[in-house]
């Protein structure tokens, strides 16, 4: 993997240091740079989280305690009687561990839970991004998309290849002031769509 990626990352570096001979147009793309900027985004998915968690989550952890401490108690009181029975003795000391097992590590659970839950949340967001990046890697001739935290340290691509910020103009986000300027700076205007030809006449 790690082979696969510094590949990628030369490619990057080379394709860039000489872009007057590169065959191949390469964009680079953060999503969650996007997602940050849709509107009230962070305070709907702080909301929705915090009410999960208190209610749904903390619902669920009272009920397995309980459901635990209600089958040690049993557990406890039949041990007995269930020696003499090794297959419910078996049954019985699983289920109690699995319990034990979830209680032990409920704040790695309650992290799982929480991900999913706020990848669900996100799932329209990110549906929208992809179907804009790739309008603008059709548009606009892309060969090769990267993820931004994979370009070396050492090679400064063009702002005008940061499909990133093409994306959020095309889905109509507020971006950064003097971010847009130097991209319509760099790109003649900046339009996320070709620019239709000039009438003949």
């Amino acid at each position: 993997m790690k082979k696969v990626l510094f590949a990628a990352i030369l490619l990057v570096a080379c394709s860039f240091g000489n872009s007057a001979t590169a065959q191949t147009k390469i964009g680079y793309f953060d999503d969650q740079s996007v997602i940050a900027l849709f509107p009230g985004i962070q305070e709907k998915l702080d909301t929705v989280l915090n009410s999960y968690a208190k209610d749904s989550l903390q619902d669920e952890y009272n009920y397995t305690l309980k459901d635990y401490q209600v089958k040690d108690s049993i557990y406890r009181r039949d041990s007995a009687d269930l020696s003499k029975r090794p297959k419910a003795l078996q049954m019985a000391t699983d289920d109690l561990n699995r319990l034990k097992y979830k209680l032990i590590n409920w704040q790695q659970y309650q992290q799982q839970m929480m991900e999913q839950k706020q990848e669900g949340l996100l799932l329209p967001y990110r549906q929208k991004i992809a179907q804009a990046l790739s309008e603008v890697v059709a548009e606009q001739k892309y060969n090769l998309v990267l993820k931004a935290d994979a370009l070396s340290p050492y090679a400064q691509p063009s702002i005008a290849d940061n499909l990133t910020i093409r994306v959020a103009l095309r889905l109509k986000l507020p971006v950064p002031k003097d971010i847009e300027e130097a991209f319509k700076a760099a790109t003649g205007g900046g339009a996320a769509k070709p620019a239709t030809p000039a009438k003949k006449g």
